[in-house]
């Protein structure tokens, strides 16, 4: 019987050898998941006001005037909606590079109305990148934004 006391530790020196790595790791993974998330949350609440104050002015390129706003938010995005801010940015951008290609300025921009010199291939791109806009998979991706702000940072992110 004091062989087999000797060959093993008491299992409270056990459960602590073996136990600790893991709750290490675990401590580790929860930092660093809260830290994205305080991150992200604080960007959020930060710009908040300013993407209401644009989109709500109602201008036709509130969205393109949002657009720095909403690539820093991309950035500091957690990597569970990092897709959906892709899905949404990528329309955006094309948006913009199209409206810059073509020297037009967004703000007054009418199709119905089209600026001089404007060519039938610079319409043609803007009015692409524009369409690709009302996929539902870019509604669908924003929800997602909107959700995750409302339940991970309590705060409303609304276009």
């Amino acid at each position: 019987m004091s062989t087999r006391a000797n060959t093993h530790a008491p299992p409270s020196r056990r459960n602590q050898h073996s136990l600790t790595p893991a709750l290490l790791l675990v401590v580790a993974l929860a930092s660093a998941c809260g830290g994205a998330d305080e991150d992200y949350c604080g960007s959020v609440k930060e710009h908040q006001a300013e993407l209401t104050d644009v989109t709500a002015s109602g201008a036709p390129s509130a969205l393109l005037d949002a657009l720095p706003i909403l690539r820093d938010l991309s950035t500091r995005a957690p990597d569970d909606i990092s897709d959906e801010w892709q899905v949404l940015l990528d329309p955006l951008e094309r948006l913009d590079e199209a409206v810059r290609a073509a020297d037009v300025d967004p703000a007054s921009y009418d199709p119905r109305h089209l600026p001089a010199g404007l060519t039938d291939g610079e319409r043609q791109r803007i009015e692409d990148a524009g369409a690709a806009l009302a996929d539902p998979a870019v509604g669908a991706a924003f929800d997602g934004i909107q959700q995750q702000a409302k339940d991970v940072c309590h705060t409303p992110l609304s276009l």
